[in-house]
């Protein structure tokens, strides 16, 4: 091959002002000159301020590399070798380039953001993913049909009626409506239950508020839709986790 051809030559590249090491491929014909112009970019320090050191694998430092007009192969420089850049200019301390506190930061506000058709928001709108999936058509009037379909159902159902609660994938419970209305805990119509055995969540209560008052364990919170009211007399139930 000829010894003037072009190659390509890794570099390994320190900075005095910051403590990474960056793996660079520079030609061996750049001049210092230009090296120095692309290490800016590098390592922050501007070219009339740096001093460049060449060391070997063995971290050894060779020489000074103090000709602007000499190439790298004119300073043999060969693979895996290290170039540190000495930075000194004056209004440069260690760790300038690393503080991300000095680095100032843009902040968008939320009606900007929310008018940006290139923001994950506006990808998550247009595909109704996450929490604007209700705002699909189709599922906002799914949820509105449910709701129609709760409320009246609840228009039968009577505080101190004899009731069973039907949930599909557990046995039938007992006991009788002690609550009919809208809730804190969760939107929409409910039916508070005390049931004829313990197989309930809690006493009437939930997050805090009271809706009526039962033993522990004997209240709970179903949906009108699951709610049949006839002539029940108590009977032992099966235990359930499907309500609130």
């Amino acid at each position: 091959m000829d010894s003037t051809s072009h190659e390509l030559i890794l570099l390994n590249v320190t900075s005095s002002v910051t403590s990474f090491t960056s793996e660079r491929r520079f030609g061996n014909d750049t001049l210092i000159a230009a090296l120095k112009g692309k290490l800016e970019l590098i390592t922050g320090a501007t070219a009339r301020y740096m001093t460049l050191e060449l060391y070997d694998k063995d971290n050894k430092l060779v020489k000074v590399l103090e000709n602007d007009d000499e190439t790298l192969k004119s300073y043999k420089v060969t693979n895996g070798m290290r170039i540190h850049v000495v930075d000194k200019d004056p209004a440069h301390t260690v760790g300038d380039f690393e503080d991300l506190s000095k680095v100032e930061k843009y902040e968008m506000s939320d009606d900007a953001y929310a008018k940006r058709e290139d923001s994950v928001r506006s990808f998550k709108q247009r595909m109704k993913m996450g929490r604007f999936a209700d705002q699909n058509p189709e599922k906002m009037k799914e949820k509105a049909d449910k709701e129609r379909t709760e409320k009246e159902a609840a228009k039968g159902i009577a505080v101190g009626s004899r009731c069973e609660v039907r949930v599909s994938g557990s046995g039938a419970r007992r006991g009788t409506v002690a609550f009919v209305g809208e809730t804190d805990f969760k939107p929409g119509i409910w039916v508070g239950m005390k049931y004829d055995e313990p197989v309930g969540k809690n006493d009437g209560s939930v997050g805090g508020k009271r809706y009526f008052s039962c033993e522990p364990k004997y209240g709970g919170f179903v949906k009108p839709s699951v709610v049949v009211v006839g002539d029940f007399p108590e009977e032992d139930i099966d235990v359930s986790d499907d309500e609130v």
